[in-house]
């Protein structure tokens, strides 16, 4: 008798183990809701996240949440970041009651929704903490900026390794089928952001200035030595940035090699935006059409299947230098097409119009000045 009382107990364990499995599909399923995408407004000197839906209106989130969801006990943010780092503890369902809750709405528009373009749209993040830019992340931009520069071209061909490259320890470990160069990072200062719409100012005296649009990728929590195949996990969304850049050079030889700063972090050279797709809506990141116009004529197309190393080995090969935290962003690496290496080179001139586009994402754009002084 013992013995049948266990097989009935087990068959019964197993009858509600596959029970809470049907019940958590449904309640993934119930999370169902019209695709968002979250940004940082600007209205009568006040300063708020919004829900953008359809790209077409604004959803204040913390005073849609006060009229609709009173009664929740989760806090709401005071900017995006910590919007980003609590997400996943109530702010998404949160949002998704705000987003049924307006989806289901009659009537007269209610006060905490606005028309997009009634408001100004600032940099979806103010400011990241870290941003980091990966270096030729595209073979043929690769290519091309090896043709610009005869010097490399016998050194990178296709995106293959160095003969001799090994991994660096501790920081990316090379398998011995990986013919990929490592990956090559470096940091861009927030301080550079400026929003979609926001004009790239020339700096004074520098004449070879360059586009490069690239896909971000926020970071969504404390993020440390984290290989690829978790690192979806450690993604909040993506965003576009145009990785502006001096190509003119330091004008001396000394510490061979690239001046980062002077390359890349000049004011306004980080446009970035216009919104965050939380990574729910983006279904394979590594699948998005490209393109981008300068003054509607197409200069970079291509899609981001064509990066060397992946998103996922991105967050990796970053973790494994410095702790990534919620709202850092990695742009990805931009595909061929930059102004430099046409003949002859193309470079901003006031007057410019340069818009980046990332299918799913969205558009980015920016007017070019001239040097304000």
């Amino acid at each position: 008798m013992k013995h049948r009382k266990r097989r009935i107990d087990m068959k019964r364990v197993i009858a509600l183990l596959f029970g809470s499995a049907i019940v958590s599909t449904l309640l993934v399923q119930a999370q169902a809701v019209t695709p968002f995408k979250l940004g940082t407004f600007q209205t009568q000197a006040r300063t708020f996240v919004g829900i953008v839906l359809r790209d077409s209106f604004v959803v204040d989130f913390a005073a849609a949440s006060r009229a609709i969801t009173p009664a929740s006990n989760v806090a709401l943010p005071f900017d995006m970041k910590d919007l980003i780092a609590r997400y996943d503890s109530g702010l998404r369902d949160r949002i998704i009651q705000v987003v049924r809750s307006v989806d289901a709405q009659t009537g007269a528009r209610r006060a905490y929704v606005y028309d997009l373009a009634a408001l100004k749209t600032m940099p979806p993040i103010m400011y990241p903490t870290t941003m980091l830019n990966v270096a030729v992340n595209y073979t043929e931009h690769g290519a091309e900026m090896a043709a610009r520069d005869g010097s490399r071209a016998a050194e990178t061909p296709q995106g293959s390794a160095l003969p001799g490259t090994k991994s660096a320890p501790g920081i990316w470990e090379r398998k011995s089928n990986d013919t990929r160069w490592n990956p090559y990072m470096f940091l861009k200062s927030p301080t550079a952001v400026i929003a979609n719409g926001e004009s790239i100012q020339l700096p004074v005296g520098r004449t070879e200035i360059d586009w490069e649009c690239e896909l971000g990728v926020v970071i969504a929590r404390r993020a440390s030595h984290i290989p690829a195949a978790s690192a979806k996990d450690y993604i909040f969304g993506y965003t576009i940035e145009n990785d502006v850049s001096d190509r003119g050079g330091r004008g001396d030889t000394r510490f061979s090699g690239s001046d980062w700063l002077i390359g890349k972090s000049h004011d306004t050279f980080a446009p970035m935006g216009p919104f965050i797709v939380p990574r729910e809506f983006v279904a394979n990141p590594q699948k998005l059409s490209i393109k981008v116009l300068l003054n509607g004529k197409p200069f970079q197309e291509g899609t981001s299947a064509d990066m060397i190393h992946d998103v996922y080995e991105q967050v990796e090969y970053a973790s494994n230098i410095m702790t990534l935290r919620p709202g850092d962003v990695i742009a990805t690496g931009t595909p061929p097409g930059v102004g430099s290496a046409k003949k002859p080179p193309v470079y901003f001139k006031a007057g410019d119009s340069l818009s980046c586009t990332y299918e799913g994402i969205g558009t980015l754009g920016n007017p070019v000045i001239s040097p304000v002084q």
